[in-house]
């Protein structure tokens, strides 16, 4: 087989966006155990300046990835959400009432557990949605690796509960982690927003119109203080689904953009983000409120949350359990939604800006993670291939 083609296999293969996201979160944390780490986290903290005549936007190269980088990782979900509103597994509400349930109870639970282990420390409860996140690619990617060990359907449920809990986070960080607004920024962050909605009624083609409105709503929303990646869910909603032309605007750019947000933004997100600090860390450290609280919401909060939320819609005889699964398999997929890793991240760099509490979310938030593949993994391997 020539070398381009299975190179091509290898990355459209469902389990590469993981791979290479935790190869990214690895080399992350080598970097930050190694006599380089200075020099790695001078380069996420030098500034990078865009101004006119001194007014502009400055801010270090870390805020940019998350800031604007992630607008674009934000964007992509917002066209993946319309997608399946319109066209996909949340068209027909029958289908999300199940995933829905447990979507809700994969971000109420953990959410608890964080809160009862942190309430009596007000400078970390503010990171209480840390552990309700689910990583979609980390996730679909380890149940990508079973093959037909896990039925297909799993993924289907697996797939919108993390769409739905992709959703919640959205409206989490627009919610609770808004900075004071700038209701003159806001107003005039109307202006981009009628010109993405005259572009969409007029079912126009071109996407350049699309990234330009997007970019301005982007520093306006940023200005603002409504946290900026919101601006690129906003955008993605406006972009037509259907042209003038019987084109597909929408699928053009969420096909073109997948592969940068899957294999560069996403893991330089990672790389920027995962870099824990373990030197004269022991295991006394992730008994400490804060990464515990990440981790046990994550490793226990969401595997009680889905299948508990899910054994109770389908014992009621609301739902049913998806074609050829068993509750094995239903455990392995709650087990699978408690790898929060990129969302989880992110929300904890909105929660907290102290170099110590971002070492321990990200100590909680790895270990959480990496226990959630593990069991989820093992859970679905011993389970045995599709029933039907």
């Amino acid at each position: 087989m020539p070398t381009d083609t299975l190179f091509k296999r290898l990355i459209r293969h469902e389990a590469a966006g993981g791979v290479v996201l935790m190869l990214a979160a690895a080399f992350a944390m080598i970097i930050a155990n190694s006599p380089l780490n200075d020099a790695y986290q001078a380069l996420f903290s030098k500034k990078f300046s865009v101004l006119i005549d001194g007014v502009g936007i400055s801010k270090p190269i870390i805020l940019w990835v998350n800031d604007g980088l992630m607008a674009i990782f934000f964007f992509l979900i917002g066209l993946e959400l319309k997608r399946e509103v319109l066209e996909g597994k949340l068209r027909n509400p029958r289908d999300i009432i199940l995933p829905g349930f447990a979507a809700l109870g994969g971000m109420a639970v953990p959410a608890m557990i964080f809160a009862y282990l942190n309430w009596n420390s007000p400078t970390t409860l503010p990171g209480w949605a840390i552990p309700a996140a689910t990583d979609i690619a980390f996730a679909v990617g380890v149940l990508a690796l079973l093959g037909k060990r896990a039925p297909a359907s799993l993924k289907v449920f697996l797939l919108t509960l993390a769409i739905l809990d992709d959703l919640g986070a959205i409206i989490i960080i627009a919610v609770f982690y808004t900075a004071k607004l700038d209701i003159t920024y806001l107003a005039l962050a109307l202006i981009p927003l009628a010109g993405l909605l005259l572009h969409n009624r007029l079912r126009a083609h071109r996407i350049a119109p699309v990234v330009l409105l997007g970019g301005m709503l982007w520093v306006l929303v940023l200005e603002s203080g409504v946290h900026a990646t919101l601006a690129g869910v906003i955008t993605a909603f406006f972009v037509p689904m259907k042209d003038r032309f019987g084109k597909s605007p929408m699928h053009a750019l969420e096909h073109g953009l997948e592969p940068y947000v899957k294999f560069l933004i996403v893991p330089l997100f990672a790389f920027g983000n995962a870099g824990v600090v373990l030197e004269g860390m022991t295991l006394g450290d992730l008994a400490a409120p804060l990464p515990s609280g990440i981790a046990l919401g994550l490793l226990v909060g969401k595997l009680v949350g889905v299948f508990g939320f899910t054994w109770l819609l389908v014992k009621s005889g609301t739902a049913r359990l998806p074609v050829g699964a068993n509750w094995v398999h239903i455990f392995g997929v709650a087990a699978l939604a408690g790898i929060g890793f990129t969302m989880s991240l992110f929300i904890g760099s909105l929660s907290f800006s102290d170099l110590a509490q971002m070492n321990a979310v990200r100590l909680g938030v790895l270990t959480g993670s990496i226990l959630s593949a593990c069991l989820g993994f093992a859970v679905l391997f011993s389970a045995g291939p599709e029933r039907l």
